[in-house]
């Protein structure tokens, strides 16, 4: 019995690790955008926007709204600044999705308004469907926006949230899906590295996956790469097509660092050793490796922090060479 198993595990990690899978033919290179991120780093935020869309060419976004940036105070909703966002992705005939929810992508991952933060579970889940729900209502209209993404990574143990519930986000995905009359598709996310996308696969239209490969791991306390070869992604992909008929693509490749404190407050020779040109480079080549054909890169914000604030426009420029056909 021990041999049989044996013979099947090497025959599932051979499945998994090892071949070559075939490129795509074309790729779509997009970005995440948050302006959280932006205002962390420093930036103005709008400045750094409106040189990805004009300097960098990006075309396709990712735009992640942060529920406490947005209702500041219960039912207040301040749109000024998504509005803008929204704005300046329809005049450049650029495309988007909305990351919604209670977690969204960047620690620490549910984005709780301080009036919020003392609900309880009921409560919140109450004032979180209002919230989805003026947002969709908000922007369901924009030629921009092509897809919503419920949540981020919901199924994923990581950040500072109060809890985790699957039914709750059923509720989600079909509030937001009875408020749309345009059908969007609605994406759900989940980890690359810890995940096979089965549970968000069950629920999502689209699976947008994380991408990672040199990060600070908390619970070893230190830097690791993940040995994970591009095939590892591929097999889950066709997995994923096979049995649920639904595409998988990469809505968080990593293009930034991953320290082990907040990124602003991080040394530049700490963050090189996750993430430097080379890094990026190496990043760039495994993402094609992995016969996907869809990409947004993490990282935006910082790559602009590095070339106004610490004069290294290298990424940037690097990263221009993935868009600049748009210009």
């Amino acid at each position: 019995m021990l041999f049989i198993i044996l013979i099947f595990l090497l025959i599932l990690i051979g499945y998994f690790f090892v071949g070559k899978v075939p490129q795509a033919k074309e790729i779509k290179w997009g970005v995440n955008f948050s302006q959280k991120q932006a205002e962390n780093l420093g930036l103005d935020w709008q400045a750094v926007f409106i040189s990805l869309i004009g300097d960098m060419g990006v075309r396709n976004f990712k735009i992640i709204t942060h529920w406490d940036l947005i209702e500041v105070e219960e039912r207040r909703y301040s749109f000024d600044d998504l509005d803008w966002q929204i704005e300046k992705i329809e005049e450049s005939g650029a495309k988007a999705f909305l990351a919604l929810g209670m977690k969204t992508p960047g620690w620490p991952e549910c984005h709780i308004p301080e009036w919020a933060g003392t609900l309880n579970k009921q409560k919140q889940q109450e004032v979180i469907l209002d919230f989805l729900k003026n947002i969709v209502l908000r922007y369901k209209d924009s030629s921009a926006i092509w897809a919503w993404q419920v949540e981020n990574e919901p199924f994923f143990p990581f950040g500072e949230c109060p809890w985790v519930d699957k039914s709750f986000l059923k509720k989600e995905i079909d509030l937001v899906k009875s408020l749309d009359a345009q059908n969007r598709p609605i994406i759900i996310s989940d980890s690359g590295e810890f995940s096979f996308w089965i549970a968000a696969a069950r629920l999502g239209d689209k699976i947008a996956t994380t991408l990672h490969r040199k990060v600070w791991f908390q619970e070893l306390k230190m830097y690791i790469k993940y040995p994970l070869p591009p095939v590892f992604y591929w097999r889950k992909a066709q997995i994923i097509g096979r049995f649920f008929h639904k595409d998988v693509f990469v809505g968080e490749l990593q293009a930034e660092p991953w320290c082990f404190k907040y990124l602003g407050e991080c040394p530049i020779s700490e963050q090189e050793k996750t993430m430097n040109l080379e890094q990026f480079k190496k990043n760039i080549e495994f993402a094609r490796n992995t016969g996907l054909n869809e990409f947004y890169l993490w990282g935006g914000e910082w790559w602009y922090w590095l070339k106004e604030k610490q004069n290294k426009p290298e990424i940037w420029d690097e990263a221009q060479k993935l868009f600049i056909i748009n210009l």
